[in-house]
């Protein structure tokens, strides 16, 4: 098997899923019109959306552990796209509900078998190359964000563009399928769970809690920089959008040019940095509405996506290098990140309305801290996490 061919073909379903992810998030206004569900039903499907994904990261776990990241890969992508054609075509809210689930179930089993499989796919590879992973995924969000949007301007029915999407997708997943790393023979996968076993699971939850704080502190950013901006800041709101487009711009560039960095650094110490930096921008943003005004808070913002953009890669990396059965691991990862990112806007929500939103921001700014602070003793602690291939 060509690894450059594999690298190739996990970029191509990283792309591929955040294509999905892009056609889904920039096709809920028109859902929201078409079946008239209001803020609060629709926040009602993006909670069993999030639900779903976690019900079924930890069995995936268990079955890319028992079946090989390949298979399930296979599988799992162009099914999860599939999925878009029950939101796509439901009638009702409750029709809605019931696919908000099963589209749920299928991006939490998707994510932790592709994840899985970068990591072998970067552990044959010889270098860093996880991070620009993750970038090509936040490239493919904008893409089916942006093909949404023109197409729309073009006047075509959004009912329709969501349905091909669900078509088109699963089939461009398909030609992908022969580019993946074939599953270990069964001599090497016994010899590697052995390894994996050395894994202590205390590590695994500690760097579970590095992997809250990083998604709950991005989670945060993604929610809020708008209503930062103008109503703390007092910006216009045709313009109040530009820092979380900074904030996005910054961490997309920065995951795509993360790996060399991380072959310089190590995993320790980019965690670490990255921890740092993001921690740096938030008490920026925290202090921009005394000094600097918007232009320190979009210097903030932007260095908080500049730390937040390696965190999750480096991490799914350095369990990966540890080698055996990593499945289990590896979801569990997920799992407490993708509970970060679901926690963080609505705990701030709750915050802000009981006292004000610069006081809430203050969590976050806490949680980027923790990042470091749970995230490199860890680390350090990891077999063969201290180390990563010098070669760039």
């Amino acid at each position: 098997m060509n690894i450059k061919r594999a690298r190739l073909g996990v970029f191509g379903y990283f792309f591929l899923l955040g294509l999905m992810v892009g056609f889904w998030a920039a096709g809920l206004p028109s859902l929201n019109q078409r079946l008239q569900l209001g803020e609060g039903r629709l926040g009602v499907v993006l909670l069993l959306v999030s639900f779903g994904a976690l019900g079924s990261m930890l069995i995936a776990g268990q079955l890319v552990d028992r079946l090989s990241s390949r298979r399930m890969s296979q599988v799992a992508a162009p099914l999860c796209a599939l999925a878009l054609l029950g939101p796509a075509l439901a009638p009702d809210y409750v029709t809605l509900m019931v696919s908000a689930v099963v589209l749920g179930l299928g991006i939490g089993v998707v994510e932790v078998a592709i994840n899985t499989h970068s990591v072998e796919v970067e552990h044959q590879y010889g270098r860093p190359i996880i991070s620009a992973f993750h970038g090509t995924w936040s490239l493919g969000g904008a893409v089916g964000g942006a093909i949404t949007s023109i197409a729309l301007g073009l006047g075509a029915d959004p009912q329709t563009l969501l349905v091909s999407a669900a078509l088109v997708i699963p089939l461009l997943f398909l030609t992908l399928v022969g580019t993946l790393l074939p599953p270990p023979e069964p001599a090497a996968e016994q010899e590697g769970e052995g390894n994996g076993r050395r894994i202590p699971w205390g590590l695994v939850l500690i760097l579970g809690v590095a992997a809250f704080a990083a998604h709950l502190s991005e989670g945060a950013a993604m929610d809020w920089t708008g209503l930062h901006s103008s109503n703390i800041l007092g910006v216009d709101p045709a313009i109040a959008p530009i820092a979380f487009t900074i904030f996005s711009t910054a961490m997309t560039v920065v995951r795509f040019v993360g790996d060399p960095v991380r072959a310089r650094l190590g995993n320790v110490t980019t965690v670490g940095l990255a921890g740092a930096i993001a921690t740096g921008g938030y008490v920026l943003v925290l202090l921009s509405p005394v000094f600097g005004g918007v232009a320190l808070a979009w210097i903030g913002w932007g260095l908080t996506g500049v730390g937040l953009a390696t965190v999750i890669p480096v991490l799914f990396s350095a369990v990966g290098a540890s080698g055996g059965s990593v499945g289990k691991a590896l979801a569990l990862l997920t799992a407490f990140g993708y509970t970060g990112l679901l926690m963080g806007p609505a705990v701030l929500g709750f915050v802000a309305e009981a006292t004000s939103l610069r006081i809430s921001l203050i969590i976050p700014a806490v949680f980027a801290a923790i990042i470091a602070l749970a995230g490199v003793p860890a680390l350090r602690r990891l077999p063969s996490a201290t180390k990563v291939p010098a070669k760039v």
